[in-house]
C-alpha cells in the first residue's frame, strides 16, 4: 500500500501545482502539454481526481 500511497501524493501535488499555475498565471499545464481536453489531457484530469479522492483516506490513517 505504501507504494500506492506515494503514488497517489505525488500526482495529487502534480494537481495542486497545476490549479497554482492556472490561479496565478492562466497556465493550464496539462492542457499546454497535452492539447486543451484532449484525450489523454482529459484521462490525467480523471486520474488526478481519482489519487484526489483516495488521499482523503489519508486523513483516517494519520496517526498523532
Amino acid at each position: 500500500m505504501k507504494g500506492l500511497d506515494y503514488t497517489a501524493l505525488i500526482l495529487v501535488i502534480i494537481g495542486a501545482i497545476n490549479w497554482g499555475l492556472i490561479g496565478f498565471f492562466g497556465l493550464d499545464l496539462v492542457a499546454f502539454i497535452c492539447g486543451s481536453m484532449s484525450v489523454i489531457s482529459r484521462i490525467i484530469y480523471a486520474v488526478i481526481g481519482v489519487c484526489g479522492l483516495y488521499a482523503i483516506s489519508f486523513c483516517g490513517r494519520l496517526k498523532n
